[in-house]
């Protein structure tokens, strides 16, 4: 669902500007929460007060933040780097279980995600070593680089998450969320900068709404909750392969031999890291 979503915004360019689109998702899942989840909002409303700041913070932070930041990025740095960048992210997410809860790292999970950065750096490349060798860093990497550490923060942190179940998580973060990006578009607006949706710009925020921002975030929730965030965190490295194949399969992209060294290189990493050995001390 967030390779989807990364088509998703290479579709909406020109039919929806970034911002609006990014209102428009929380908007659309406040409206699905209101529908689905307001009574268990009610029911579960005396666990979730006790994490309320925090879930609010959340929402704010990993959610519109993160993909303001993206948004920002992408028109001053290019796919090679931000590719490069997204695949540190479990690195980022390690560190931070280690520093705040002293989580043990395993040399399996390290070698993992050595070798699905190998996996993520290849597809950036498009399978061009000297591509890799001829990266030059840019001010919209450091953003890029921020917009990581918030999300790896996001993951850490929701080990800090109330005894309430992720439906109902959920719903306060996109109040976070939501309140954070309704500033956005505003500041677009003034800026001159928004697009209003085409047929095709509301069709693509029905579905970030619907998957990547709603559907995929609980998942993603439940997949902490029960393999924790270390190796929640790695999966992520899966994305930008995923949306290779989308690329092939829905925008006629053409398909080469490093898609697939790719996929191997990211699944084998994840393999890697699924296995148990000795903590590192």
């Amino acid at each position: 669902m967030w390779a989807g979503n990364a088509i998703a915004g290479q579709v909406a360019v020109g039919e929806i500007s970034p911002m609006l689109l990014t209102a428009l998702r929380w908007v659309g899942v406040g409206v699905l929460i209101f529908i689905f989840a307001r009574r268990r909002i009610v029911n579960e409303w005396p666990a979730l007060r006790t994490r309320l700041p925090l879930l609010l913070a959340l929402g704010a932070l990993g959610f519109s933040t993160f993909n303001a930041l993206f948004y920002i990025a992408a028109h001053s740095t290019v796919a090679i780097n931000i590719g490069i960048i997204n695949g540190a992210l479990p690195v980022f997410v390690m560190l931070g279980t280690y520093i705040f809860y002293r989580t043990q790292v395993t040399g399996a999970q390290l070698i993992g995600v050595v070798v699905t950065l190998i996996g993520i750096a290849v597809v950036a490349a498009r399978g061009d070593i000297a591509l890799i060798s001829d990266v030059r860093f840019n001010p919209g990497d450091v953003l890029m680089t921020f917009a990581c550490l918030l999300y790896a923060a996001y993951t850490v942190a929701l080990r800090e998450r109330p005894a309430a179940s992720g439906l109902a998580i959920f719903s306060i973060m996109t109040v976070g969320a939501l309140a954070t990006s309704i500033p956005l578009a505003i500041i677009e607006i003034l800026m001159g900068d928004m697009i209003w949706p085409s047929p095709t710009g509301w069709a693509v925020a029905l579905y970030v709404a619907i998957f990547p921002s709603l559907l995929s975030q609980l998942f993603f929730l439940r997949s902490v909750e029960l393999i924790g965030p270390n190796r929640a965190g790695l999966f992520i490295n899966l994305v930008p392969i995923i949306t290779a194949a989308f690329g092939v399969i829905l925008l006629n992209e053409d398909f080469h031999g490093y898609h697939v060294a790719a996929l191997f290189l990211v699944l084998s990493g994840i393999w890697l890291a699924e296995r148990k050995y000795i903590p590192l001390k």
